[in-house]
């Protein structure tokens, strides 16, 4: 049964904050799926974004408004659905080598990704906050390979749920370190590395030179008028190159970065020129690593 703002009590949203982001990728699916030459083409997010939009019906957050009129700019969607769809390809490529390995989508959001990788075989985790796992609750279920874990991604017991597992293991991140402090994201990689060694991790980073100074006050400008994300939503961690992570600890072995510049997406146009200019490729990119 579809509920209404009214049963979520006072607030008509069940998340607020960081958690929000999740929805504005979940609409940037859903225009995707439904335009005529779609990039990732998540026909489940259709159904669920109409779901949603009687819970964004009752509130008067900016972002929620932007959301039930689709007023997204057609780059942001782009940029949001050649992510997922390279995110997708990373786990394909993890299971063309390990077909009956396990797979941990940290920050899940509302996502169907397993939907979408499932080689019959995998063993898939979902891991958000208890609010959005209550909304994905009334989308999907769980069966013998696909999981939900409720948890924040810091509190480190959630990997005693997949430790039971052989692995190997891929966690993705994506969208979801830049928003968490410096030492939380390098405390998450290295407990990685401590528990399930020969690991790979995919995530999407930020370049740190956006955490500082004017260039800090463009990126919340960005996050804050642009995306209408709240003021308490900023980056607070990011990195300065590519391979920083191999200065974390031991055993931490670089293999691949991605940019969405590197798509070969039509809808690039003419950023596709930018992909050899460092400072623009690498402002927001995503990092492939194994660790230990």
């Amino acid at each position: 049964m579809t509920k209404t703002p009214e049963d979520y009590g006072q607030t008509p949203l069940p998340v607020s904050g960081v958690a929000l982001t999740s929805f504005l990728t979940l609409y940037c699916h859903m225009i995707d799926a439904q335009s005529k030459d779609p990039i990732l083409n998540d026909t489940r997010s259709v159904e669920i974004a109409t779901t949603l939009d009687t819970m964004l019906a009752g509130t008067e957050d900016d972002l929620a408004r932007i959301l039930l009129a689709r007023r997204i700019r057609p780059s942001l969607m782009n940029h949001i659905a050649m992510r997922a769809k390279r995110y997708d390809e990373y786990i394909r490529e993890f299971l063309s080598r390990f077909p009956d390995g396990v797979v941990v989508n940290i920050g899940c959001g509302l996502d169907s990704r397993f939907a979408r990788i499932d080689n019959g075989k995998v063993q898939y985790y979902d891991l958000d906050l208890p609010g959005i796992m209550a909304i994905r609750r009334q989308f999907f279920e769980e069966t013998d390979r696909y999981h939900t874990i409720t948890s924040s991604v810091l509190n480190f017991s959630w990997m005693d749920t997949i430790s039971g597992h052989r692995g190997p293991f891929l966690f993705l991140a994506e969208g979801v370190f830049m928003y968490l402090y410096q030492e939380d994201v390098r405390a998450l990689v290295l407990e990685l590395r401590k528990r399930f060694p020969g690991s790979e991790l995919v995530c999407e980073v930020v370049n740190s030179r956006w955490l500082r100074g004017p260039y800090k006050r463009m990126m919340n400008y960005k996050i804050r008028k642009q995306l209408h994300f709240g003021k308490d939503v900023t980056y607070h961690s990011g990195l300065s190159s590519t391979r920083e992570m191999e200065e974390w600890g031991s055993g931490i072995r670089f293999l691949d970065d991605w940019s969405y510049l590197d798509s070969y997406q039509n809808s690039l146009g003419w950023l596709k020129v930018f992909r050899h200019v460092g400072f623009i490729r690498y402002t927001q990119w995503t990092v492939h690593y194994r660790l230990g």
